[in-house]
C-alpha cells in the first residue's frame, strides 16, 4: 500500500510529487465529452481562434482532477475512506494541450473523527503547476483517512 494512514502525516509535511503528466488534446476532448461539456472554449479550435488565448483551454475540471490524482500514490492510496469536500479552488493560470503538469501537496490541518474511531480527517494543500512552474490549479481538500489497524 502506497498511501499513508492518519497517524503517519504532520501539518506542515510537504509532499513533491515525482509523477508529471503531459496533458494532451485528446484528454480534454474525451472529458469534455464524457461529461457533457460542449463549451466551445475546450472543443471548438475555431473558435478558440478568436479568444485571448488563441487555442482550447484544458478543462478546469480535467486539471483539478489530475493535480489531485497526481498526488495519490505518495499520500491517499489505498488509506482513504472518503473525500469530504473541497474549497478555495482556483486556476490562476490556464492550461493548453502539451502542457505538462506536477503536483505538490501540503498538510494543513489534522484532526480525529468524532463519529469514526478508526480515521481521522486530514487537510491537503494541492498545488499544479506547468513546465514553466506557473501555479495552474490549487485547492484545499478534506479526506478522511483510515488509522494504521492495530498489530495483533
Amino acid at each position: 500500500m502506497a498511501g499513508r494512514w492518519f497517524e503517519e502525516f504532520k501539518v506542515e509535511q510537504v509532499f513533491d510529487h515525482e509523477i508529471r503528466r503531459t496533458v494532451l488534446e485528446s484528454d480534454n476532448m474525451w472529458f469534455s465529452n464524457a461529461t457533457c461539456n460542449p463549451a466551445a472554449i475546450h472543443i471548438d479550435a475555431e473558435y478558440c481562434k478568436t479568444t485571448e488565448f488563441g487555442r482550447p483551454l484544458m478543462n478546469s475540471i480535467f486539471t483539478l482532477g489530475l493535480v489531485i490524482g497526481l498526488s495519490v500514490q505518495d499520500t491517499t492510496l489505498g488509506t482513504t475512506v472518503a473525500n469530504l469536500g473541497m474549497t478555495d479552488v482556483r486556476f490562476p493560470f490556464p492550461v493548453f494541450a502539451g502542457d505538462t503538469l506536477r503536483s505538490r501537496t501540503s498538510v494543513l490541518e489534522l484532526r480525529a473523527s468524532k463519529s469514526r474511531p478508526n480515521a481521522g480527517i486530514v487537510t491537503f494543500l494541492h498545488q499544479g503547476f506547468n513546465q514553466r512552474d506557473e501555479e495552474i490549479c490549487t485547492l484545499r481538500r478534506q479526506a478522511l483517512m483510515l488509522r494504521k489497524p492495530e498489530s495483533k
